[in-house]
């Protein structure tokens, strides 16, 4: 049987399809990306990169170049519910070091971030890019995929093969079409106006991130990368698009924080702001990422980030696959894992709509539309949601076990005095991470399933932190099995031995005998 040509065929070259390409290749993979556009869109869309993300560019060894493009950490950066006269209901500081060695948000410039991205794809010079190119048909064949391609150009059409399809193709999205796959709404659709601006002097506004909740009109103003910022208006009933997009609409809506002529408007948009993920996220050897597979209200900035997840769930698990180590059965964790993690996502983002609402409400003295409290802003506090089910040990989940959360990520000082971020030392694969040597005793059937998989075996025991802090699952467990994403896989306890847990891995992992 002929060999399909690539391993991996991802449809869209938006950030996520990028980097999805950059981890795969990254792996040694055979990797084509066919998109519609030839260059990057220069719009600003995204905003906000997370902490968890810039770590996985630090992974490929590139996340001091990521984080070298997000804005500077201000004097303080802060987040705040407010009322209609911007005066905080409650604020949250963003602390310039969060739980993944980086901070937890960092504001960016899309084109700019995308443009990064696709230069370090043609440093690495690993992956085949057909730009300028749209797939027109896409058939599942059993043992590869066969997608239809045309030259938007020239008119020629063409025929491509590979292992594997990641439709990162937006949400509109010809591959989830193809798949069949209808969306399942989550019940949280509205208009809103969103306008970029770039200000002459960033002194005229604000550097608190607002969501104001005034009763006449929801808004939410972003102190994105200097010199940009960000208003998301809410279209209220009877309001149009055409209405909203107007320059004296715009005009007037900004008027109430800075004068007209000191700055431009870089982009003016409605959009439907959805709350919904795809019925399917893969259909045989056909997948969906980003937008294609789920779209979230933008209050808490992780649409993106959530898509930058799944291209990385996806990089470890694809290679262990085709390499011959694990199962096809693995990769119908994907869809396991990351639907119900998007979804968490997206229940955060509304509930921080839902608690404006409640603010707005209670300022204009009618009934609380919506029982919520403070808690439910921001993540309750937490950089992201844990895993509840896939490859972990999901016997662990629940209550105060660390399983399924990520590990923290400081910065550490070897014993021969050199300092590093804390998965340096843990590699890129899996790792058992111990307090001490004596917490990594093993049997010789572990060390040689581990040794297979590529896993470090990390003692901690001569590694002082420099900043930040080891996880807190070291001050009751003295070792845990950490994922080639840093989640946690397990940890070992009275009843579970550091051999069962890897016993536990292999069968989640549905190693091949």
């Amino acid at each position: 049987m002929a060999r399909p040509d690539f391993d991996v065929a991802i449809v869209g070259f938006g950030p996520v399809g990028a980097m999805g390409a950059l981890v795969l290749a990254d792996a040694g993979l055979r990797v084509v990306v066919i998109e519609r556009e030839t260059g990057v869109v220069d719009l600003p869309r995204a905003v906000g990169i997370d902490g968890e993300i810039v770590r996985a560019f630090q992974a490929l060894g590139h996340g001091e170049e990521v984080a070298a493009t997000t804005q500077p950490p201000r004097v303080k950066d802060e987040v705040a519910f407010t009322n209609s006269r911007r005066e905080p209901y409650f604020t949250a500081e963003l602390p310039p070091i969060g739980h993944n060695g980086f901070r937890d948000v960092a504001f960016f410039d899309q084109p700019e971030l995308e443009t990064q991205i696709r230069e370090l794809i043609a440093q690495q010079g690993k992956v085949e890019l057909r730009l300028g190119h749209e797939v027109t048909a896409l058939a599942d064949r059993g043992d590869e995929v066969v997608l239809d391609t045309r030259d938007l150009a020239a008119g020629d059409r063409g025929r491509v093969s590979a292992a594997y399809v990641i439709g990162c193709d937006g949400a509109s999205s010809f591959v989830r079409e193809a798949m069949g796959a209808a969306w399942q709404s989550l019940g949280y659709d509205q208009d809103w106006l969103v306008i970029d601006i770039v200000v002459d002097d960033t002194d005229l506004l604000p550097i608190l991130t607002m969501q104001v909740c005034d009763p006449e009109r929801l808004t939410t103003y972003v102190c994105v990368k200097d010199p940009n910022r960000r208003w998301e208006f809410q279209l209220r009933p009877g309001e149009t698009r055409e209405e909203m997009l107007r320059p004296e609409t715009i005009r007037k809506l900004l008027d109430d924080w800075l004068p007209s002529d000191r700055y431009r408007i870089r982009r003016a948009a409605v959009y439907q702001f959805h709350a919904a993920t795809a019925e399917r996220w893969r259909s045989g050897r056909v997948f969906l990422a980003g937008d294609a597979a789920h779209q979230t209200p933008p209050f808490l900035g992780q649409g993106l980030n959530a898509g930058f997840r799944d291209v990385v769930n996806l990089g470890w698990k694809l290679p262990l696959v085709l390499d011959g180590t694990c199962a096809d059965a693995l990769l119908d964790t994907y869809a396991a894992e990351r639907d119900a993690h998007a979804r968490d996502l997206v229940e955060w983002a509304v509930a921080i709509g839902k608690l404006m609402e409640t603010f707005a409400a209670q300022e204009a003295g009618l009934p609380p539309p919506h029982q919520v409290d403070s808690s439910s802003g921001y993540g309750q506090g937490r950089t992201a949601p844990p895993l509840h089910g896939g490859v972990i040990a999901v016997e662990q989940v629940g209550g105060e076990s660390s399983t399924g959360f990520l590990l923290r990520q400081p910065t550490v000082r070897t014993a021969d005095g050199s300092v590093c971020r804390l998965d340096q030392l843990l590699g890129r694969g899996f790792c058992v991470v111990g307090r001490n040597p004596a917490a990594l005793a093993l049997s010789e059937a572990s060390r040689a399933f581990l040794a297979r998989i590529g896993a470090r075996i990390v003692s901690l025991h001569d590694v002082d932190v420099v900043e930040g802090r080891l996880d807190d699952l070291f001050d009751s467990h003295e070792a845990a099995i950490v994922r080639p994403d840093r989640y946690v896989f397990g940890v070992a306890d009275p009843d579970w031995s550091l051999d069962r847990l890897v016993a536990s891995l292999e069968a989640r992992l549905a190693v091949r005998v």
